[in-house]
């Protein structure tokens, strides 16, 4: 977090310059659904802007720094969309299970110590039909990048990245489905995945009870089972 609070000055003009295509990638994906959303790892709030009005949107972040300029962002754009923007640990989320209908974190996965324990808590919040949307960098294990990878790794703890990360690190949740693998600009650096989480029998009951706009989320799902495998 320190890496962070050192950069928000610049961040929107330096990383969150090379990370813009994958940012309006997955929020034109977001903008097709409907109901709530939720996106981890906020930081200076560069996507709320561009959330489409019929969603309800809540950010999250770590950095108070980076969280003061998404705020200002918000008041200066009348963002009304946007619910709230909150100090929270993406590991410890202070939501009820089944909470959105979206959960989304761009560039979290390897900023965080136990990326498989911040899985596991977007899966929790997520709706039973709703989706949850990663869009990270994702290492190499053969090749040129591979090598680049491995060089960098001393350098990357200055501005709080991992570079050797794992795609198998998040596979293999039992309720979450991958439903969409896409490889995104610049030079397919990073990636886009995209799941369903699965509707279970100790689910079910819940997701009967939630509103209409979890029922168009998981028609949306359903869409994407036949039409949107890019795997």
């Amino acid at each position: 977090m320190r890496a962070y609070a050192r950069w928000a000055p610049i961040y929107d003009a330096t990383f969150g310059m090379i990370a813009d295509y994958g940012r309006r990638h997955a929020v034109d994906l977001i903008n097709k659904r409907h109901g709530r959303v939720l996106e981890v790892g906020v930081g200076t709030g560069m996507s709320l802007p561009r959330y489409k009005r019929h969603l309800k949107v809540t950010g999250i972040d770590l950095c108070p720094q980076m969280l003061d300029k998404a705020r200002t962002r918000v008041d200066k754009h009348k963002l009304d969309h946007v619910e709230e923007i909150l100090e929270m640990d993406a590991g410890a989320l202070e939501f009820e299970d089944n909470s959105f209908d979206t959960v989304v974190a761009m560039y979290v996965m390897t900023v965080v110590p136990e990326p498989e324990k911040v899985l596991e808590e977007l899966e929790r919040v997520c709706v039973p039909g709703g989706e949850v949307i990663l869009v990270n960098h994702f290492s190499q294990d053969h090749g040129p990048r591979a090598w680049m990878e491995k060089a960098l790794s001393p350098f990357a703890a200055a501005i709080g990245w991992r570079p050797e990360f794992p795609l198998k690190r998040l596979m293999g949740r039992k309720n979450l489905r991958l439903i969409r693998r896409v490889a995104l600009r610049p030079l397919g650096l990073f990636t886009m995945l995209r799941f369903a989480k699965e509707v279970t029998p100790t689910t079910e009951t819940a997701y009967r009870h939630n509103d209409a706009s979890s029922a168009i989320a998981a028609a949306s799902v359903a869409k994407a089972q036949t039409s949107d495998l890019h795997l």
